[in-house]
């Protein structure tokens, strides 16, 4: 078995290190690929709400239209239904 030496152990300490700071970095690259994915998703439902809001509108005045025309039907003058 190989002796133990401060050299042997500062080696070691280098290695470890030089791991370390490549674990670092890639955990970085992953937290701002994460950052990217989840800005990703609040665009996506800021546009899903978008459109549930003009689908909302959009049935509004839909509503609205239903109205008038069954209002203004009523107010004409009205024909018997004639069978062909």
């Amino acid at each position: 078995m190989p002796e133990v030496t401060n050299e042997l152990m500062y080696e070691l300490v280098k290695k470890i290190h030089s791991r370390m700071d490549r674990l670092e970095s890639g955990l970085g690259e992953v937290k701002h690929e994460i950052v990217a994915i989840r800005l990703q998703a609040l665009s996506t439902q800021t546009d899903v709400n978008n459109i549930y809001a003009i689908t909302g509108r959009i049935d509004q005045r839909l509503e609205r239209i239903e109205q008038r025309l069954d209002l203004r039907e009523l107010a004409e003058a009205q024909r018997p239904y004639e069978p062909k």
